[in-house]
C-alpha cells in the first residue's frame, strides 16, 4: 500500500512523517511561538523603565583634566565615549569642567568590525583596532580639531587626531566626528545604535547641540573613547 510521506528538516536532522502529524507539528510550533511572545519577555527590560546613566569615574575624569593642563587643551570641557557599554545606552557624554557635571548624554555608534555595515550586530561586543581597514574604532585619547564638510548628517564634520599608541592611525584612517541620520536622539536599549567604519557618530540633532559647544571652545577639546 502506498503511504505518502511529508519530508522536512529540523537543525540539519532530516525528518519524515505524514500528513497530519506534520499539519499538527506546524501548528503546535506556531502556538510555542506566540506563547513566548506573550508570556516569554519577563526577563528584558521594560520599555517604559528608564534606562540608567552611565558614570565617569572621579579618577577619570581627574586624569583628563591633568591631560588638558599639560597639553594646552581646553580646560572647560571634554567628550566621554565609554565604548564598553551597549550601543544603545547614551555612552557619549560631553563633561564640564567648570560645571563638575555631564552637559548631554547621547547615543554614538562604533565601527562595525568585521560584521556589516548600518546594522547592530556587535551592539555588545564591540571590537577596537587601530588598523586601517579593519572598520573598528580605536580606544583612546583624541585631540578634536578642525571643523570642516561632511557628505554625511548635517554635512559638518570635526577632525579627529590619535593622540596614544592604540589611536594613532586615526587621521589617516579618516575617523572623523560626525552627525549621522541613522543614530537615535535618545537611547534605545536594548537595541542598539547602527554602526559604521569606525568614526563616532551622533544623531544630528545632538551633534547640534555639541557644535556650538565646540566652535566656541577656543582651544582644542580632548575626546576620551574608553
Amino acid at each position: 500500500m502506498f503511504i505518502f510521506k511529508v519530508y522536512f528538516n529540523i537543525y540539519g536532522l532530516e525528518l519524515a512523517c505524514s500528513p497530519l502529524i506534520f499539519v499538527l507539528y506546524f501548528f503546535a510550533m506556531r502556538l510555542l511561538l506566540l506563547f513566548a511572545f506573550l508570556f516569554g519577555g519577563t526577563s528584558c527590560q521594560n520599555e517604559t523603565s528608564p534606562i540608567p546613566n552611565i558614570d565617569i569615574s572621579k579618577a577619570r575624569i581627574a586624569e583628563a583634566l591633568a591631560y588638558c593642563k599639560k597639553n594646552g587643551m581646553n580646560q572647560t570641557i571634554a567628550l566621554f565615549l565609554d565604548m564598553q557599554q551597549h550601543s544603545g545606552r547614551n555612552r557619549f557624554m560631553v563633561y564640564s569642567f567648570k560645571e563638575g557635571k555631564v552637559l548631554h548624554r547621547f547615543p554614538v555608534s562604533h565601527g562595525c568590525g568585521g560584521v556589516f555595515w548600518n546594522m547592530t550586530l556587535s551592539k555588545n561586543s564591540a571590537t577596537f583596532s587601530n588598523e586601517d581597514g579593519s572598520h573598528c574604532s580605536s580606544l583612546g585619547k583624541y585631540k578634536i580639531g578642525e571643523r570642516a564638510y561632511s557628505q554625511w548628517g548635517v554635512h559638518t564634520k570635526y577632525v579627529l587626531h590619535g593622540l596614544e599608541a592604540s589611536n594613532s592611525n586615526a587621521f589617516k584612517r579618516t575617523i572623523v566626528l560626525h552627525s549621522w541620520e541613522r543614530v537615535p536622539d535618545e537611547a534605545n536599549y536594548p537595541n542598539g545604535t547602527p554602526e559604521g567604519w569606525g568614526c563616532p557618530a551622533i544623531s544630528n540633532n545632538n551633534f547640534k547641540q555639541i557644535d556650538p559647544l565646540l566652535r566656541g571652545a577656543g582651544k582644542p577639546v580632548l575626546l576620551w573613547m574608553y
